[in-house]
């Protein structure tokens, strides 16, 4: 990575950041990083996290946004956060569920009575 590759690097930091990624030099990808090249040369790797973790930097991210702990969000916020969740695909990750509920500080049961009540509607 040279001097020269730094705004496109700027450019695409955020994007991986929030997705929880973490950008390598090129030469250090491994087979299931993602190479980015601009005009036509490697320029940056990006290595995605896994889904567990991801939905960990989505849940961390939403209480930055919150600027508190989900679990201290009143009813309605918390089904607004599995909403949003819902939408992002966080509870098709093995253990989805179980890891937003404890997030939010309710149980289970709550979860799924929040996405029932999201298709009810």
């Amino acid at each position: 990575m040279t001097g020269t590759d730094e705004p496109f690097i700027t450019a695409v930091k955020p994007l991986v950041d929030a997705m929880g990624g973490e950008l390598l030099p090129p030469d250090e990808a491994g087979p299931d990083d993602v190479v980015l090249a601009w005009e036509g040369a490697d320029v940056v790797a990006v290595r995605l996290p896994q889904l567990a973790d991801s939905l960990d930097h989505i849940l961390a991210a939403m209480e930055r946004k919150q600027g508190r702990p989900l679990a201290d969000l009143d009813r309605k916020a918390k089904q607004e956060v599995v909403r949003i969740l819902e939408a992002r695909g966080a509870f098709s990750v093995r253990h989805g569920v179980e890891t937003v509920a404890g997030a939010l500080g309710v149980s289970r049961f709550t979860v799924y009575n929040y996405l029932n009540r999201e298709k009810d509607s």
